[in-house]
């Protein structure tokens, strides 16, 4: 079904529907509550849930769908990397600084309120404080949040800090490249390129980890941020391969990565009550197929980019899968998608105003092709 209605509405139709089915140890949700977005890195569609993808990462080619609904035209927005997380995070487009990573960790230099838009106009990696992220917006609702960053911290002469770690301003950044001991990237924190976030220094500290947290984290409902951002290292992100540790890495990194999280995050009462796992990519492989800079929704160029895809419109398509007790088991959804697509569709389930492009006019959120489990239905 490819037209939707709203978010919204959906929920709201959906609560006063029947019975609702216990979702949790004695509890009743209807619809998710807390969300895990599990990022990997730099995958095309065709690679990793096209034919034949599953000889080399089975468990995210066959086993993940199987759990929920993939979402075969979800799409990335840019290329290449550090444009794509904070599209999830805060809905900025691309700048020439983000789109080509931020080697040098550069204050903003442009406008530093946001347009109608919701738009900044400049260059730069640290957006002024004006410009929020979802972050911002669950903690100023009171809701708990939390990104879980693999390896950070490992190496301080090398990331800085234990949390919250980033280089110093207009500073190189020294996580560009793996080491045999930390992994850790900054371009894949995006809470880390927003002063809204890094200059409250004994905030971001509480609220940016490394991923072990998350272990003692999902025991109890009471402790499980509502909203999680997951960022595994270089090598189990798929990002490299050949790993400076010597592991593996790509493909069979991010099949080993999810095998281990995927579970132990299901099997968490949060998850368990009104749980949501996004797991998706950056962004696509920047090679020649016009597939792989392709985008989707009628994106917007913003102000700072010719083209967000570098040599095309967008950044790739990449796919999405989600779980969740609201969503049927091996569905498949073919309603195009992309970063902001799911930054909306989040800031819908907890009732948040759009940021930067998530509030683009006629950009549809996750509808009843996603959520097709929604009690009363």
């Amino acid at each position: 079904m490819k037209a939707l209605l709203p978010l919204l509405l959906i929920l709201g139709l959906a609560a006063c529907g029947g019975s609702e089915p216990a979702t949790g140890a004695g509890s009743k949700a209807s619809k998710p509550g807390h969300v895990f977005i599990i990022v990997l890195e730099n995958k095309s569609y065709a690679d990793t849930f096209g034919a034949g993808a599953d000889s080399a990462a089975p468990y995210l080619a066959s086993e993940l769908p199987k759990l929920g609904v993939l979402l075969s035209q979800y799409h990335g927005t840019g290329h290449v990397s550090l444009d794509n997380y904070i599209s999830m995070v805060g809905g900025q487009s691309p700048n020439t600084a983000t789109a080509t990573d931020c080697l040098a960790y550069l204050d903003w230099v442009g406008t530093t309120t946001p347009d109608a838009n919701g738009q900044v106009t400049g260059f730069g990696c640290v957006y002024p404080p004006a410009i929020k992220t979802i972050a911002n917006q669950l903690q100023d609702k009171g809701l708990s949040w939390k990104g879980y960053m693999q390896d950070m911290g490992f190496d301080l002469a090398r990331d800085g800090s234990a949390t919250c770690s980033h280089p110093k301003l207009n500073a190189q950044d020294g996580t560009q490249s793996a080491t045999a001991s930390d992994q850790y990237a900054t371009r894949h924190n995006p809470f880390m390129y927003f002063h809204s976030i890094i200059d409250d220094q004994a905030n971001c500290d509480a609220h940016v980890v490394e991923l072990a947290a998350l272990k003692a984290d999902l025991l109890k409902e009471a402790t499980t941020p509502r909203y999680a951002f997951i960022t595994p290292n270089l090598c189990a992100d798929g990002h490299d391969s050949g790993c400076a540790n010597g592991d593996p890495g790509g493909l069979v990194g991010i099949d080993d990565f999810l095998k281990e999280w995927v579970p132990r995050i299901m099997a968490s009462p949060a998850y368990q009550k009104d749980g949501l796992i996004l797991v998706t990519f950056d962004e696509a492989n920047l090679g020649a197929n016009t597939e792989d800079a392709a985008a989707c929704c009628n994106e917007p160029r913003g102000p700072n980019s010719v083209l967000p895809g570098l040599f095309g419109p967008g950044g790739g398509r990449i796919g999405a899968v989600l779980i969740s007790p609201f969503i049927k088991p091996g569905t498949l959804s073919e309603v195009p998608y992309n970063h902001y697509s799911m930054l909306k569709s989040i800031e819908d389930l907890f009732g948040l105003p759009y940021l930067g492009h998530a509030g683009q006019a006629g950009l549809a959120p996750f509808g009843t092709d996603v959520y097709s489990n929604l009690p009363g239905a």
